[in-house]
């Protein structure tokens, strides 16, 4: 029940923070907002205020900001013709009567929020409470049986500092080291109790599997560390551009899998597999869910950018049609392609969900290990 009631409240926060973005832009513009709504209809219950009526819905999978005049122009509820010199003032805070700037502003504003949120988070991480980073000293953890490691006198706490006089800051480098060097003698630089110390090791060309040509198993070592608060910012804000890059690749890799191999790639999950997930991160403790959050939106700023009707970044595409072309595009037909585009997304997190139903039952894991 409580990873249940996190990750509503997560779900509520991200949907919240997306759709007040394109809801304050809208009211700052001055464009009459006719609903605020969290999920979609069926409606659950709904309340008035002023001019705008705020809803929830029995389909808690995202929210909307419905827009006067946003979806009707062109489909027999307002007529475009109906606009002159002489707007009334209903009619002159339609959405489709802005400027280009001005819808683009709107369509926009959701992303950023959601990206804004995750720089939030991620500077709060680096700037108050500190974030694990890898550090710069490799240490070995246990030995092989009869392993060259063992024969040469290594042992669990012993620190890596060097190999051949090249130093050693990472696991991957020694690794990476030593398979350049198999079956020949090499030279290691190591600490044990705060003193140095010199030790000679002929890696394996053949091993036994799950040992590697040493017979150690080593680690990098991993430190806190804080940023300033002036700094905290500007890093959150590069890491969360960072992130942001290897999520649309992600993506892209599995919409080309979607495609090609007509299956869901491990790690990629709906609804059902983000509550499980939040579960495990609700287990971790409040830093992981902070950093489940950041991800999450960074993840949704990410789908809605996409040229996809139904999205943001589909709505966004049409304005710049419209740009380019310096015709609107007609809106009946925008309407078709963005309904068409919201029965492809809804069957895309149908198939998804199925997805996460069957791994589930089966006992696969949600991320490949």
């Amino acid at each position: 029940m409580l990873t249940a009631l996190i990750f509503l409240l997560i779900l509520m926060l991200l949907v919240l923070i997306h759709e007040a973005g394109h809801f304050f832009i809208a009211k700052w513009l001055g464009i009459k907002v006719e609903e605020f709504g969290f999920g979609f209809p069926p409606r659950a219950f709904s309340i008035k205020k002023g001019e705008t009526l705020y809803s929830i819905n029995w389909l808690p999978i995202g929210g909307f900001v419905k827009l006067y005049g946003e979806d009707e122009a062109g489909g027999g509820k307002i007529k475009p013709s109906a606009i002159s010199h002489q707007l009334s003032a209903d009619l002159g805070r339609a959405f489709f009567a802005r400027p280009a700037w001005q819808r683009v502003l709107v369509v926009f504003a959701g992303v950023v929020m959601n990206f804004l949120l995750a720089v939030v988070i991620i500077s709060y991480l680096y700037g108050v409470t500190g974030v694990s980073v890898p550090g710069d000293k490799v240490s070995i953890t246990g030995t092989s049986p009869s392993s060259p490691a063992q024969m040469a006198g290594l042992s669990k706490g012993d620190l890596i500092k060097s190999i051949n006089g090249v130093s050693i800051k990472s696991a991957e480098e020694l690794t990476v080291f030593t398979q350049k060097h198999l079956g020949e003698k090499l030279s290691l630089v190591i600490e044990r109790n705060d003193k140095a110390q010199s030790v000679e090791i002929i890696p394996r060309k053949n091993y036994p599997a799950g040992q590697g040509p040493m017979g150690v198993s080593i680690t990098t070592n991993v430190i806190i560390k804080k940023y300033p608060w002036y700094q905290a910012p500007v890093v959150g804000t590069i890491e969360a551009a960072k992130t942001s890059w290897m999520i649309a690749a992600s993506l892209g890799k599995t919409v080309f899998d979607l495609v090609t191999k007509a299956q869901v790639p491990q790690g990629v999950a709906g609804p059902i597999g983000i509550a499980q997930l939040t579960g495990q991160f609700v287990q971790i403790g409040p830093i992981a869910v902070l950093s489940l959050i950041s991800l999450l939106s960074l993840n949704l700023a990410i789908l809605n950018v996409l040229p996809i009707p139904a999205l943001d970044g589909g709505r966004l595409f049409f304005i710049l049609i419209e740009l380019v072309t310096r015709k609107k595009v007609n809106q009946k037909y925008e309407n078709y392609a963005h309904a068409l585009g919201m029965v492809v997304l809804l069957t895309l997190i149908a198939i998804i969900t199925l997805h996460d139903i069957f791994r589930i039952f089966s006992g696969q894991p949600l991320l490949p290990k």
